[in-house]
């Protein structure tokens, strides 16, 4: 079963990208099997966008790399179990500066904000139920760890009938659940939409992915599979303007080494050892671990900015290009892009440095700014990417393609009549929109806009938590006694847990 573990350690992109060679995966897309899918031209985007943080790992070692305490080896800091508000910070950094690498979605936070999430929760249980989980969890990291493994997080499941908890629905593979248990291991069935980079992972790691009862006990299950493992199978997503890719040329895919990857993951009664099993059962931590981890989940939604970067030097670029980048609503509009770009990284990057300690020694990111900061990226790439379209003009919609600019009876005039400044080339022109186009409406507006809405949970979620965290009758205290009310609420005791005391403590 687990033949993804004999893969030599890597260090490399180019060693990554041959580890995910052979593995003989069901993936299947537009209704084929694919026979080998790094060499498929809509998913090769993807995995390069992968293996830039193997090599951003060896350009700049102290932002993308750190020294595993568990093995001693130098691993990427996606591997990384955070035990300071620095690592979290760094974490940040490090997402910004692929998202300007790339301009798109590089498909290892999930994984990252599930390890950090699972250790401490599987501690919790050990805890309350003397449980062998965080044991069997340091010893899968460790493994990860001494092969530089992407790890891949699955915790949406495809849910069926939203009014019915997952035990109800009529079909219960709606919510991946534990269909037989043995003396060597458990076996899952069911489904994990719109998984982002689980091609490309190494392993997956299953998750719940909402708050369980009783009932819901063979659904409260939490282990970690090799992609390649028996009864696997992948089903691969379609992007705006995907088959661009596969076509000659380059200009009309707008970024055409990088891009995102989503797929549903279809679970066939897939076998789970038990040394990989770190949650059976134990339905009412089911919620501690969705909450720890939408909390790192959601600040690691900064690599946002790092695509907004690429967007207004794209925004920039075309207002420079059309020769009118010195008009003052240019500038103006250029400004408003940056302050909202920077809003959503200054909140990201407070909730990681206001951090704090579980019983672990595993550190979280703060909670209530956590999902701040995904409110914000629910909201601001998109006037950013209006902005940026406002800033191109209509041509970002009406451009003719490459093989008309190539040819011998188009391409002339393309030349003479798309052409903005005398002394910038027309090609040069035409790229910068292409780009414009990918990021807000192609293929990586899937990372940048709608992931934003609705990755690490929907608006409604973010709000949902801000409600329960924004610890109303305190401040109404506060306001009370300056107001001169007399009321007992006014000593009322600093709780441990309060946002508002671990922020002024």
């Amino acid at each position: 079963m687990v033949t993804t573990i004999n893969h030599t350690r890597i260090e490399s992109g180019a060693e990554y990208i041959q580890s995910l060679r052979g593995r003989n995966l069901n993936v299947y897309l537009f209704g084929e099997l694919v026979e080998e899918p790094v060499d498929h031209p809509m998913i090769r985007p993807s995995v390069n966008a992968v293996a830039e943080t193997y090599d951003l790992a060896n350009r700049e070692p102290e932002l993308a790399s750190v020294i595993s305490p568990f093995t001693g080896d130098r691993i990427s800091r996606f591997l990384h179990v955070c035990t300071s508000a620095d690592d979290l910070v760094q974490q940040n950094k490090m997402q910004r500066k692929l998202g300007q690498l790339t301009g798109t979605c590089f498909q290892r936070c999930v994984g990252q904000d599930a390890m950090n999430a699972l250790f401490s929760t599987t501690f919790e249980i050990d805890k309350k139920y003397a449980t062998p989980y965080h044991e069997r969890l340091k010893r899968f990291i460790s493994m990860a760890h001494k092969n530089n493994f992407v790890i891949g997080g699955a915790m949406t499941d495809v849910k069926g009938d939203r009014s019915l908890p997952p035990h109800q629905q009529v079909d219960p593979d709606m919510f991946v659940h534990i269909t037989q248990r043995t003396d060597q291991g458990i076996y899952v069935s069911g489904a994990k939409a719109h998984q982002t980079g689980c091609i490309n992972s190494h392993w997956l790691v299953i998750m719940p992915t909402m708050r369980l009862g009783e009932g819901d006990k063979d659904y409260a299950v939490i282990g970690a599979i090799p992609v390649d493992a028996e009864g696997l199978g992948y089903i691969y997503g379609r992007q705006s303007c995907d088959t661009r890719s596969m076509e000659e040329g380059d200009l009309d895919a707008g970024n055409a080494k990088f891009g995102g990857q989503e797929a549903m993951v279809v679970f066939d009664n897939v076998f789970i050892p038990w040394e990989y099993v770190f949650m059976d059962g134990e339905f009412e931590f089911a919620s501690m671990l969705v909450e720890r981890f939408t909390s790192y989940h959601r600040r690691s939604y900064v690599c946002k900015t790092g695509l907004g970067d690429v967007l207004i030097g794209a925004a920039a670029t075309i207002a420079e290009y059309n020769g009118v980048e010195r008009a003052s609503h240019i500038k103006n509009k250029l400004v408003e892009m940056t302050h909202l770009n920077e809003t959503i990284f200054a909140t990201g990057l407070a909730s990681s440095m206001q951090a704090y300690q579980t019983e672990s020694g595993a550190y979280i990111c703060d909670d209530m700014l956590a999902n701040v900061c995904k409110h914000h990226v629910t909201k601001m790439p998109y006037e950013i990417g209006r902005l940026a379209q406002d800033l191109a003009g209509g041509l970002v919609v009406t451009l003719p393609s490459e093989k008309d600019f190539r040819s011998e009876v188009t391409g002339p005039l393309l030349e003479k009549f798309l052409r903005g400044r005398a002394d910038i080339p027309t090609e040069n022109r035409m790229r910068i929109l292409r780009l414009i186009e990918n990021m807000t409406l192609g293929r990586n507006a899937v990372g940048y806009l709608t992931e934003s809405m609705h990755g690490a949970g929907s608006p409604q979620a973010q709000r949902i938590q801000i409600g329960r965290a924004m610890e109303i009758e305190r401040k109404k205290t506060m306001a009370k006694k300056l107001a001169g009310i007399d009321t007992e609420e006014a000593d009322a005791p600093v709780f441990p847990e309060s946002y508002l005391a671990r922020i002024f403590k």
